[in-house]
C-alpha cells in the first residue's frame, strides 16, 4: 500500500486571524526599524551628543508605536464593522426572502463549477444547517466566527514597532562615537532584508525583490535624514 505523505496545512478557523496580526506585526516592525533609524541617524548627522540621541529615539519610539496601535485599531475596527453590517443584511434577508437566498446561493454554488443539480442540493444542505453561515462564506467571503479583530492588530503593531525601534536606538547610543554611525546603519539594513524576507514568506512572494526593496528604501531614508542633520549641523541649527 502506498503511503499518503502527511498533510500539515492548517485548515481552522483562525487562519484569518493569524494573518491579520501577522501583517500587522511585520509592518510595525518594518516601520519601528525605518523610522527610528532614520530620526537617530539625521540628530547623529547633527550632533554626536549621546543624550540627545537617546531623547530623539526615545519620542520616536513612543510616538511611532502609539501612532501605529491606534491607526490599525482604526484601520480594522472599521473593517469589522463592515463585517458585522454585511452580517446584518445577510441576515435580514434571509429571514424575509428565504427562497431568494437559496436560489442565490445554489446559483453561487453553480458557478464554482458544481452542477445545477448538485448545486441545488448543496445549497439546500448547507442552507437547512446554518444558512447565515452558508451565505457568509460562499456570498461574502467572510467567517462569521473568524471576525478581524482591532485589539489583536493594534497589540502586535505596538509591539512590532516597539522591538523595531528599539534596534537602531540601541545601536546609535551604546556604540563609541566613533563607531556607531556604521553600526546602526549595517544594523538597521540587517534588520530590513530580515523584515522584508519574512513579509516576502507571509505572502507568498519572491523574497529577492522584497528585501532589496526594502533594504533600498532603509538606506534612502537614512541617507536623506543623515544628509539633512549634516546640512542643519553645519549652519548651526
Amino acid at each position: 500500500m502506498t503511503e499518503v505523505p502527511a498533510h500539515d496545512e492548517a485548515h481552522d478557523g483562525g487562519l484569518g486571524s493569524r494573518l491579520n496580526w501577522l501583517r500587522a506585526a511585520v509592518l510595525g516592525a518594518n516601520d519601528g526599524v525605518v523610522s527610528t533609524a532614520g530620526l537617530v541617524v539625521g540628530v547623529a548627522g547633527a550632533s554626536d551628543s549621546r543624550s540627545a540621541l537617546l531623547t530623539a529615539g526615545l519620542a520616536g519610539l513612543l510616538a511611532g508605536s502609539m501612532s501605529m496601535a491606534a491607526g490599525e485599531y482604526v484601520s480594522v475596527s472599521t473593517q469589522r464593522d463592515s463585517e458585522r453590517a454585511a452580517l446584518a443584511e445577510e441576515r435580514r434577508e434571509l429571514r424575509e426572502q428565504p427562497e431568494a437566498e437559496l436560489a442565490e446561493l445554489t446559483e453561487l454554488l453553480a458557478r464554482r463549477g458544481l452542477s445545477p443539480d448538485v448545486a441545488g442540493e448543496a445549497a439546500a444542505q448547507l442552507t437547512e444547517r446554518d444558512a447565515l453561515r452558508a451565505h457568509a462564506r460562499v456570498e461574502l467571503g467572510i467567517d462569521p466566527d473568524d471576525l478581524t479583530n482591532p485589539w489583536h492588530a493594534a497589540g502586535a503593531s505596538f509591539l512590532a514597532f516597539t522591538v523595531g525601534a528599539l534596534l537602531p536606538l540601541l545601536a546609535i547610543v551604546l556604540p563609541p562615537a566613533a563607531y556607531r554611525l556604521w553600526i546602526t546603519v549595517l544594523s538597521v539594513l540587517a534588520a530590513l532584508a530580515l523584515t522584508g524576507w519574512w513579509s516576502a514568506r507571509l505572502g507568498a512572494a519572491p523574497a529577492a525583490r522584497a528585501v532589496l526593496r526594502n533594504v533600498g528604501g532603509g538606506a534612502l531614508a537614512m541617507a536623506v535624514t543623515y544628509a539633512a542633520g549634516s546640512l542643519l549641523g553645519a549652519a548651526g541649527i
